[in-house]
């Protein structure tokens, strides 16, 4: 899976790598368009990469036939490079839905490649302001990664930004913060109190005691976190 991206305090999970069970499906050349849209997202040339999504959900689909993982990972990998890189929402939507039913379907309604996909449409529902339908989708994702990684997994403290995000977002800032603090903590523990990562988890919290008025506490995370990104890597 490629490093998440991190835009504006939200931290997603965005294009999916292959289901080892099911690598193989769709052939060579759908690996090599899979392989060429993630290298081509990750140095930002969105427009050929979303070329090259569509090329490959085709192959997928000529080759697997509609409901395999392998097309479930190609529709949320074109649903994502539309959604973060085009904003075309209403298009992303569909392509979202049906890669989660596929991947329920075919992987089980608690596969982490499904919280993946749940995390993506919630983020999207977020963006939209549909925060009704966002948030027990946030949760469900949270939960499946609980149960599959364990309660301390760096992945587990993503979806717990991206649900204290929703809250906040909202103005729910009580809500928000004790997610906030968690998120913080597994990163800590997990990838040590310098990672870049920690840093994201601290601005993100400096910003939360920013808008409740802790100014002092938000000042002492505020230097923690420049100091972090200070370090020469």
């Amino acid at each position: 899976m490629m490093k998440p991206i991190r835009t504006s305090g939200m931290i997603t999970l965005p294009l999916l790598t292959a289901t080892p069970a099911f690598s193989k499906g769709a052939g060579i050349e759908w690996e090599i368009f899979n392989k060429e849209v993630k290298s081509l997202y990750q140095k930002g040339l969105y427009e050929r990469a979303l070329i090259v999504a569509k090329k490959a959900l085709v192959v997928a689909e000529r080759n697997v036939g509609n409901n395999h993982p392998d097309v479930a990972e190609s529709l949320n990998n074109l649903a994502e490079l539309l959604y973060r890189t085009q904003g075309q929402y209403t298009q992303a939507e569909p392509l979202y839905k049906r890669s989660l039913a596929i991947k329920e379907k075919a992987l089980g309604p608690e596969h982490p490649h499904v919280a993946t996909i749940l995390n993506n449409l919630a983020n999207l529902y977020r963006t939209l302001d549909k925060y009704v339908q966002a948030e027990p989708l946030f949760k469900r994702s949270l939960a499946i990664w609980e149960k599959a990684l364990g309660p301390e997994h760096p992945d587990v403290a993503l979806s717990l930004n991206n649900l204290a995000l929703l809250y906040k977002t909202q103005g729910q800032y009580a809500q928000a913060e004790p997610l906030y603090k968690r998120s913080l903590a597994i990163k800590e523990k997990t990838l040590g109190p310098e990672h870049p990562s920690v840093a994201t988890g601290l601005e993100n919290m400096s910003r939360l005691y920013r808008k409740t008025g802790k100014d002092q506490e938000a000042e002492a995370l505020e230097k923690r976190a420049a100091a972090i990104r200070a370090i020469q890597r």
